[in-house]
């Protein structure tokens, strides 16, 4: 599980920091990649990555402002000729499948892929084998959300030399046992699947806000992620013009991770106001309430480990 931030400015592109995009490639787990908001030029941001775009199945939107969607109709469009053919579905507000549509039936863009565009609300809105997705309605001048990524648990690892030593051999059981809680031998002894397990593998726990207004309240939402990231559009003093833009500090991401008890930060959608050089000040304010926080430049990778 990897992190790929593909843009990390906000509001427009600049010379440093393009416009909001971040991938989280599942390539190890489910063979796929996610995309998280599509700002302008995302497909060229995506040119100087390993990234396949027929891979990206799943493109989930915070909110409807250029920022974060600019770059979307040209991504769809593109897909198709780089050998995209499966399903992609897109995630987001109400207003998102009247943009797409409009966008492709306007410019007369045919898809070569079955595309489904689902308008979300808040709670769960994806249950799979592997993963659950949860979307949060944020503070923000739209509707703005926020998704928390569930990977869940994987059963542990057989203990292949205790079935040996309990005299089952390698063979057709093996795999019962790990897909049934008990079975019986042909020599009619009963298997517990618990006592031939290892422990489980936690499952991780990634969660990505859209623009918001700070809010502690939201600390449920992103509880025990192991990774968090939230926008940090201005410094620290700047909390009124935060709020009155209906942005958050460095600060306020922060303590939001800390409140939350996140295992680590990464901090984007940084103003252009800031220059490469601010970055280091605006990482400082935030380290020092939360001390595991990165601030994320344009082509910065975050692979997310198991815990220990």
């Amino acid at each position: 599980m990897e992190l790929t931030f593909l843009g990390t400015g906000a509001g427009l592109p600049s010379k440093e920091r393009n416009v909001s995009a971040i991938a989280l490639s599942l390539l190890q787990e489910i063979n796929h990649i996610w995309l998280f908001d599509c700002g302008e030029a995302t497909q060229h941001q995506i040119l100087r990555t390993s990234i396949k775009p027929r891979k990206i199945n799943k493109i989930f939107i915070t909110h409807l402002h250029g920022d974060h969607i600019f770059g979307l109709p040209g991504l769809l469009s593109s897909r198709s000729f780089q050998g995209g053919d499966d399903l992609l579905t897109v995630y987001g507000p109400v207003g998102i499948k009247e943009y797409i549509e409009t966008s492709l039936r306007l410019s007369c863009s045919h898809l070569a892929y079955p595309l489904s565009i689902v308008e979300i609300d808040e709670g769960k809105i994806i249950e799979e084998e592997n993963f659950q997705v949860f979307a949060k309605k944020l503070d923000h001048v739209i509707p703005s959300y926020g998704f928390r990524i569930i990977e869940k648990d994987k059963i542990g690892e057989l203990l292949v030399q205790k079935l040996m030593d309990n005299g089952i051999m390698p063979g057709p059981i093996y795999k019962q046992i790990k897909e049934n809680a008990m079975i019986q031998t042909e020599d009619g002894k009963n298997l517990n699947q618990k006592d031939f397990i290892g422990p489980s593998k936690k499952g991780r726990v990634v969660s990505i806000l859209g623009d918001t207004r700070y809010h502690e309240e939201h600390h449920g939402f992103i509880k025990n992620s192991d990774v968090l990231v939230h926008e940090a559009t201005f410094e620290d003093d700047k909390s009124e013009m935060a709020a009155d833009y209906y942005h958050s500090t460095t600060t306020q991401a922060a303590n939001l991770a800390k409140t939350g008890n996140v295992s680590q930060l990464v901090l984007t959608h940084i103003s252009s106001r800031y220059q490469d050089d601010d970055s280091q000040q605006l990482l400082k304010e935030a380290c020092e309430i939360f001390p595991n926080t990165s601030i994320a430049a344009d082509f910065y990778k975050l692979t997310i480990e198991h815990k220990a």
